[in-house]
């Protein structure tokens, strides 16, 4: 496949195209990056340096991987965190061309904005502009559970609420929701579970709880998910995405390491282990 993936970039770590590229291309996809800031390292360190990219030249490196006649052969666009409603419209306008070119590529969307502990870590606005403008041109959306309760404006609290809302949000536009996280009053003591939503069915992974996250982790998720869907479908996309993520991170905290192992652990995204648990729900 051939992805178009418009995020951020770090030098140091793993977080946006940084920990989305790699995994792609290990599975063997043709990945067009494009950098909406590139910075020394994410923020979560307190510090970091490097440049915020104009949305007019993000436009403009996008228009030069038109002119060299690309968009007829890209099967989808990946986006993650936007920080600015001028870069989703930068995005938006991208999907829209690579639609005209190619109407069977999809858009799946990471709709960054925020977590369970930390509350929105988004400028103000970026939400909404999100909610309204993006979550119904995508074709893949992949919340997290905080985000995909602000989606639908309520808390959640059973697997049934989980399921209820992606399909709300399939009614306004996303064929596929992958909540990417979710802790309910049905996830076994001790684990956390992703489920994943379309009109075929719903399915939940389950996988032990680690005791801390990682910054990135999101951004690898969205990136197997969509590679595994294309080529593989929802639930066998599902299987691989959670053990592949559930590996990396359990390693990586193991070894104590504040970045995730993803070059190391990369035998983890070639050959996923196959015991990871998916359940059927509906």
């Amino acid at each position: 496949m051939k992805i178009l993936s418009i995020q951020s970039h770090v030098a140091y770590g793993h977080a946006g195209n940084s920990a989305a590229v790699f995994p792609l291309q290990r599975l063997g996809h043709e990945v067009y990056p494009v950098l909406t800031v590139t910075f020394s390292n994410h923020t979560g360190y307190g510090s970091s340096r490097g440049p915020l990219i104009a949305p007019s030249e993000i436009a403009d490196v996008i228009r030069g991987i038109e002119e060299r006649g690309a968009f007829p052969h890209i099967d989808a666009v990946l986006s993650g965190y936007q920080g600015a409603e001028a870069v989703g419209e930068v995005i938006l306008d991208a999907v829209t061309r690579v639609k005209a070119a190619n109407p069977s590529a999809l858009y799946c969307c990471d709709p960054v904005m925020g977590d369970v502990g930390r509350g929105f870590f988004v400028r103000p606005g970026i939400p909404e502009f999100l909610r309204d403008e993006v979550v119904p041109l995508a074709d893949i959306i992949t919340p997290n559970q905080f985000e995909l309760e602000f989606l639908v404006g309520r808390s959640l609290a059973s697997a049934h609420d989980v399921v209820e809302a992606a399909d709300e949000l399939r009614s306004r536009g996303p064929e596929v929701v992958l909540v990417t996280s979710t802790l309910t009053r049905d996830t076994p003591e001790g684990a956390i579970q992703m489920t994943c939503v379309t009109s075929e069915g719903a399915w939940v992974a389950t996988t032990p709880l680690l005791p801390t996250t990682f910054k990135g982790g999101g951004d690898v998720v969205s990136a197997l998910f969509l590679a595994h869907y294309l080529t593989d479908g929802p639930s066998v996309g599902l299987a691989r995405t959670a053990a592949t993520t559930y590996t990396i991170l359990e390693r990586t905290h193991a070894a104590g390491s504040e970045e995730m192992l993803l070059v190391q652990e990369q035998a983890a995204i070639a050959s996923p282990d196959t015991s990871v648990h998916v359940s059927q729900i509906r």
